[in-house]
């Protein structure tokens, strides 16, 4: 019996999404012999695991609760985006008069609208995702839920599926917070921010790191009062002060207020306000808001799948898993937010691909040896990939960074981007460690040295690479110019002027 799956009844785009990710008439097929591979969860890596072994020609079983998609889709990346585009509009028109022109009369959000367009995107781009798809592909989908009845069975609509591999992708959900009272003050996470129709007048976010910056962002430009509090001093997951100071600073022109290395104390209801008391630079405060937005990190989603009548081991931070992504049942792997720490759609795929190569060809594959980039879509945005400098040092390595401003090429002049490019290389040498780009295309710009990164070329390489004039992306090339004028030493100079000289 397939569960009926509810979201808000807004409009016909969640009655596409919903007939497209879970339909209410779904029949679950009946189990036909020993699958080559079970997929538990039908998100980023589960649908990515699914149709990879199906496309080799793999028997294949997949098992879904909630909505195909996973949270990518319905709750994460898809939505996310694109009210974030509405939001880059808002951003785009204020900072029109900086470059001559002038938008007349008022210029408003119709938050509803907004809404409305992600909703229509969300639908549309879940065809991609539609469990008729999948079923036409030859995969057996079974929507339920479903527990481990042993290291090689598994039951969902009491059914019983056996399996000769499996893989559990079940992801993540926002991490639950011990601040006494906001249980019962009431809170929305990624799972319910995107369902609003109205805009809050005053918003609180518990969480800056990626999706708390983000959405403060969006709703401050929206027209919500938006207030962040976060325990640490850091924005977006960055580290690195001058990347901060750029991001805090561009959020706060919008209208964020930031409470960072601030300490909640509780949440109480007074006469329809939430009021938070917190500690802030070292005296007590009290501030009265609409709406809470809890986004301070997730967890993996390991409950209720009986783990242990498989035999695989697991804790609060996911499944224990090997570098090759195996559990503790050799013949079960994990992929995605709940087998790794790096919970990103990205790398969802990227560990699924993994375990298909792993569990069929005797592969070699390690988790250890992904190079991942991230990017934070905050307007300037944020992105990384490799370690910071202080993570280098940390293990004993010593470090040289080389950078250069956006704003120093023409056209980050033109563009009017305050932002940087820096590349971390081991010393001495041109060997990239890690880089970080914060700008209004970083997101764009980081997979130029993700790519130099994974064919192991360094700075010697992007030095040389000729890039279109003009673009941000030159900022990259004279970072690495940077660096090459290093190998210009007095002594070479020096041979230099003499060979110059011999050849007058």
């Amino acid at each position: 019996m397939v569960a009926e799956i509810k979201v808000a009844p807004f409009d016909e785009y969640n009655d596409i999404l919903v007939k497209n990710a879970h339909p209410a008439d779904w029949q679950n097929p009946m189990p036909d012999g020993r699958y080559n591979l079970l997929v538990i969860g039908g998100g980023s890596a589960g649908l990515v695991a699914a149709v990879g072994a199906r496309g080799l020609g793999a028997k294949v079983a997949l098992v879904e609760k909630h909505l195909l998609g996973g949270d990518c889709l319905n709750a994460g990346c898809v939505p996310s985006k694109t009210v974030l585009r509405s939001a880059k509009a808002v951003g785009d028109i204020r900072r029109a008069a900086e470059l001559g022109v002038h938008v007349g009369g008022d210029v408003t959000v119709d938050f509803a609208t907004v809404m409305q367009r992600m909703r229509k995107i969300r639908s549309e781009i879940s065809y991609h995702d539609a469990a008729t798809r999948f079923r036409d592909l030859g995969i057996d989908l079974y929507l339920g839920d479903g527990q481990f009845t042993g290291k090689n069975t598994f039951e969902v609509d009491g059914r019983t599926i056996e399996f000769s591999k499996a893989v559990i992708a079940t992801g993540s959900r926002a991490a639950a917070i011990p601040i006494p009272g906001l249980a019962e003050a009431g809170y929305i996470t990624n799972e319910g921010v995107f369902e609003l129709t109205e805009l809050p007048r005053r918003l609180a976010i518990i969480g800056a790191g990626p999706i708390g910056a983000e959405m403060a962002q969006a709703f401050a430009r929206f027209g919500s009062e938006v207030s962040v509090f976060d325990l640490l001093p850091t924005i977006g997951g960055l580290s690195d002060p001058e990347g901060i100071a750029l991001v805090r600073g561009a959020l706060e022109a919008d209208g964020v207020q930031f409470y960072l290395e601030s300490r909640t104390g509780k949440i109480e209801t007074v006469g329809g306000e939430k009021i938070i008391h917190f500690e802030y630079d070292g005296d007590a405060h009290t501030l009265a808001v609409d709406e809470i937005l809890l986004a301070a990190g997730r967890q993996p989603n390991v409950e209720g799948l009986g783990l242990e009548a498989a035999g695989i081991r697991y804790s609060k931070k996911g499944l224990d898993v090997n570098d090759r992504l195996q559990t503790t049942n050799p013949d079960v792997f994990g992929a995605g937010d709940v087998a790794i720490p790096a919970m990103f759609t990205h790398t969802a795929d990227a560990t699924a691909r993994m375990v298909i190569q792993n569990a069929f060809f005797l592969g070699r594959k390690k988790y250890s040896d992904l190079i991942i980039p991230w990017t934070v879509y905050t307007d300037p945005e944020v992105a990384h990939v490799g370690m910071f400098a202080y993570e280098a040092e940390a293990q004993g390595i010593a470090v040289d960074t080389f950078s250069h401003k956006i704003q120093d090429t023409d056209r980050g002049r033109a563009d009017s981007d305050d932002g940087f490019v820096k590349i971390y290389v081991r010393k001495g040498t041109d060997k990239i460690l890690g880089a970080t780009i914060v700008g209004r295309h970083a997101g764009e710009m980081i997979s130029e040295i993700t790519t130099a990164m994974m064919a192991g070329k360094g700075l010697s390489t992007l030095s040389q690479t000729i890039h279109p004039y003009p673009t941000q992306a030159e900022a990259i090339k004279k970072t690495a110019d940077a660096w090459n004028r290093t190998r210009l030493t007095p002594f070479v100079a020096k041979l230099f002027n003499k060979w110059l000289a011999w050849r007058r």
